[in-house]
């Protein structure tokens, strides 16, 4: 048996704290509250939320949505239509249409949407697929690579 396995009988109660009693009893005169101060007086202490004075944080977070997230995650989004006018069996990569000239910039990893239409077989690498473009790209002959 260890200390930390030591706990009351099931059932027992523990005596109340009766503070104020003398300097004896060990909680005497300021009852554990410590001398002076706004937490000492008798009453209520602060509201919840109360920083003291400095504006509290319900009160500097915006109050509205859209707020702006602090790491946003970025995509170079291409959609199916847009590389509808590809070669039949071309390896698709963010560095193969940028080449092509679909994207002009690397805005981060590639995403597939799926507006419009697909007739030819293409074999994509991108980081994501919307279901639809996944859907759109295996019904053409195509194959996607995450």
């Amino acid at each position: 048996m260890k200390l930390s396995d030591l706990s009351p009988k099931a059932g027992s109660k523990k005596r109340r704290r009766r503070v104020g009693r003398g300097i004896a009893a060990g909680q005497g005169a300021s009852c554990g509250f410590g001398m002076r101060g706004q937490k000492s007086r008798s009453g209520t202490g602060t509201k919840a939320g109360f920083e003291g004075g400095q504006m509290p944080l319900y009160r500097r977070v915006p109050k509205l949505k859209h707020f702006t997230i602090v790491n946003p995650k970025n995509f170079t989004v291409v959609n199916i239509s847009q590389l509808a006018a590809l070669p039949a069996n071309s390896e698709v990569t963010l560095d193969s249409l940028i080449a092509a000239g679909i994207v002009t910039t690397n805005d981060g990893p590639l995403k597939i949407l799926g507006d419009g239409e697909l007739s030819v077989a293409l074999k994509v690498k991108a980081a994501g697929f919307s279901a639809s473009a996944k859907a759109k790209i295996e019904a053409a002959g195509g194959s996607c690579d995450v």
